[in-house]
């Protein structure tokens, strides 16, 4: 699966998608994609992901309180 780094553009590829859905915690390991080398594996912080299309993730995936609060 492959999520966009908000501040850069670039796409990232998530290796755990354990880690990206579960809303307690705070960041994944993934890997830019950039160039034709395989990138050695970064921790990004999930709230600086996005979709490619733009859209926000999933509150759901970021706030384990999510149902509690409006």
């Amino acid at each position: 699966m492959f999520l966009q780094h908000k501040q850069t553009g670039v796409l990232v590829e998530v290796l755990e998608v354990k880690e990206l859905i579960d809303p307690f915690t705070d960041a994944i390991q993934g890997r830019i994609q950039d160039g034709e080398e395989e990138q050695d594996p970064e921790k990004f912080a999930k709230s600086d992901l996005v979709f490619p299309s733009g859209e926000d993730l999933p509150r759901c995936w970021l706030d384990a309180d999510y149902r509690t609060k409006d």
